[in-house]
């Protein structure tokens, strides 16, 4: 069932001073969300401040050459005059890092648009669609329900938010109307070519060394079933890459063959270990995910264990393993 956008542009119409932000480590889906429809709602007179709760990527630095994405550091007086706070691409406090304790003390309306299927209750309007293969394609609607076309630069931004979170329109969440939304985005001025240049052919050394270590670390395991592999604090010194850099590695983990659930196990400067979870289709590591705080999609999710990496590894390999073994 399609949302009921009434709610958001209520909001919009009625306030003045907006505050957007998305996950920690955001992605192409979370960042350009978050511009395209900041760039709406400046068109439209409104004053749009932008926060994420960590380094802002280098591999998306080109969305944002103006540099109106500020990194969140508290206690945020800078934002604390906003109105309206919308969180973009998570519904969850775990993926909002050190502003998630802000926006609990923020007295502004707080409004979410997001696709995952794990939610937690932020204390405003939630306008959720699990069945969107993007936040960006919940954004489009939201633009479309504001009345305002699509300038070329917003359809950029949507597009990059669209194809990185179908994989560039592989994934399995990407359907007829996806294609027919990217139609709409190239129509309106979008450059594809322009933005996976960007994306994927403009790749650092550094980041090439990391991706290097992570295949050479490659393990597959229970029967043939999981793949997995990781990378450890140390890495970043001896390569010269960033967290940021571990985005897509645990691709890799799932292309290969045989393989139903792959697994990437990324050591936390803080302490802890970060895991991204990949299912080609036969259990829902949502759910797996959800038994170590985490969540996310059926196919595509994530979590912090707050434990050393062996263990951490211990942990999450036999849930994995319980879970296939259930579902055979």
């Amino acid at each position: 069932m399609p949302l009921d956008w009434s709610p958001f542009v209520e909001i919009v119409r009625r306030h003045q001073r907006f505050l957007f932000t998305t996950h920690v480590r955001p992605d192409g889906d979370g960042l350009g969300s978050m511009k395209a429809l900041a760039l709406v709602l400046q068109q439209l007179g409104k004053q749009v401040q932008m926060v994420i709760a960590s380094s802002m990527p280098p591999r998306y630095r080109f969305l944002d050459p103006e540099k109106e994405i500020a990194q969140f550091s508290p206690p945020g007086d800078s934002w604390r005059q906003a109105e309206v706070a919308i969180i973009l691409d998570t519904g969850t406090w775990n993926q909002l890092g050190n502003f998630g304790p802000f926006l609990r003390t923020l007295p502004a309306a707080k409004l979410v648009i997001d696709h995952h299927q794990t939610q937690d209750d932020l204390g405003g309007v939630r306008l959720v669609d699990a069945t969107a293969e993007a936040t960006g394609r919940l954004v489009a609607e939201a633009i479309g329900a504001l009345g305002v076309p699509l300038s070329a630069q917003v359809a950029n931004m949507l597009f990059v938010a669209l194809a990185m979170d179908t994989g560039w329109f592989r994934h399995s969440n990407t359907t007829a109307p996806t294609f027919a939304l990217g139609e709409a985005l190239l129509r309106a001025g979008a450059q594809p070519t322009i933005m996976y240049e960007h994306l994927f052919e403009a790749s650092t050394l550094p980041r090439l060394k990391l991706m290097g270590l992570a295949l050479d670390r490659l393990e597959v395991v229970h029967h043939g079933q999981v793949a997995h592999t990781e990378i450890r604090l140390a890495d970043y010194a001896a390569t010269g890459a960033t967290p940021q850099d571990t985005e897509d590695l645990v691709n890799f983990t799932r292309s290969v063959a045989g393989v139903e659930v792959g697994l990437f196990f990324m050591e936390q400067p803080r302490g802890g270990v970060k895991v991204s979870f990949r299912s080609r289709a036969l259990v829902d590591v949502a759910r797996i995910a959800e038994q170590f705080a985490g969540g996310g999609h059926r196919l595509a999710s994530g979590a912090i264990v707050e434990a050393p990496l062996p263990e951490a590894r211990t942990r999450v390999l036999q849930a994995v393993f319980a879970a296939l073994d259930a579902a055979r």
